[in-house]
């Protein structure tokens, strides 16, 4: 009796060791699995603001012209500015200029007594009709094509982010992502220990993904404000009870400085913006460190440890 009472606990012993074995490497995984999934978040949620380049995104010492662009249509506009308008006017104002000095020299008084009473030329008037209107007309099309790119409706998909101006401060909404934040003005100490442009710097920047449809809403709290941002060639009216909307489309990542465009009171030259334009990862990590959430991300579940008695037992040798 006593042999076989030994030969049947030894049984019993050899079939539960597999069992409890797989039950301490279930709950062995399910930990790795918990804290792989914590550490995820911790490192997700940390997020570094970029530092700004000197002289990109911000005006510079001496600028003559437009500040360098980093939008399609910024670029665009420029190359018009650049290439039509600036030639246009230049030549223009050159031959104006040849016209009045050679009336001058050739009309004075001295040089021409007795002055013609000659009152219409059809040559001439036909020439300073036709031409105006032809120079109107090499003009109107990049301007109707710039007028007609800067209205394009943004995407079903694009990113939505709403600038509320205030007196005197910027506030913006993600409702996208759940985030609401304010930027005020750093103090000059601040800006310079950050490496930024007094006056341009803020508190919390306007954070958003590189190359991707913006939808870029503005509205005011209590009087009107305008939005702008130079480099990006965005400038857009915040009118209280209104909700303006434009597509914006950064093209390379940076930090891009602007103020409010409208005069709104006596703060209104220390209400600056600051848009920090990052690739798509950099966004959710910042996205994650206020708290958001990206549209359409599935919620992380976390397994629990199958209790030791449900363990699904080993196949038999």
């Amino acid at each position: 009796m006593k042999f076989g009472f030994l030969a049947l606990m030894a049984a019993v012993f050899v079939l539960a060791t597999p069992q409890v074995s797989l039950a301490q490497e279930v709950d062995a995984a399910a930990d790795d699995a918990a804290a792989a999934t914590v550490e995820g978040a911790a490192d997700a949620a940390v997020y570094t603001p970029m530092a700004p380049t000197d002289g990109k995104g911000m005006p510079v010492d001496r600028g003559l012209t437009f500040q360098d662009q980093y939008t399609a249509d910024g670029a665009y506009a420029l190359w018009m500015h650049d290439w039509i308008l600036l030639p246009v006017i230049t030549a223009i104002s050159l031959f104006v200029l040849a016209l009045l000095l050679w009336v001058i020299v050739r009309y004075n008084r001295r040089a021409n007594p007795i002055p013609s009473k000659n009152t219409h030329n059809t040559a001439i008037e036909v020439i300073w009709t036709v031409i105006p209107a032809l120079i109107l007309v090499v003009i109107a099309v990049p301007s109707i094509t710039l007028l007609a790119r800067q209205f394009e409706t943004p995407p079903a998909d694009a990113i939505t982010i709403k600038a509320v101006g205030y007196q005197w401060y910027w506030g913006y909404e993600y409702p996208d992502h759940d985030i609401e934040l304010v930027s005020n003005m750093l103090d000059e100490n601040e800006a310079l220990t950050s490496g930024e442009p007094h006056q341009l710097a803020v508190d919390n920047r306007m954070v958003v993904p590189v190359g991707v449809p913006l939808r870029i809403q503005t509205t005011a709290a209590d009087v009107i404000h305008a939005f702008a941002v130079p480099s990006l060639w965005f400038k857009q009216d915040a009118v209280p009870g209104r909700l303006n909307e434009r597509m914006l489309v950064i093209d390379e990542p940076g930090v891009y400085y602007g103020q409010c465009s409208e005069l709104c009171g006596a703060l209104h030259g220390y209400m600056p913006i600051a848009v920090e334009a990052v690739p798509m990862e950099d966004f959710e990590k910042w996205v994650a460190s206020k708290g958001g959430t990206m549209p359409g991300a599935e919620a992380v579940v976390e397994a629990a440890p199958a209790p030791e008695g449900e363990a699904e037992a080993a196949p038999a040798a």
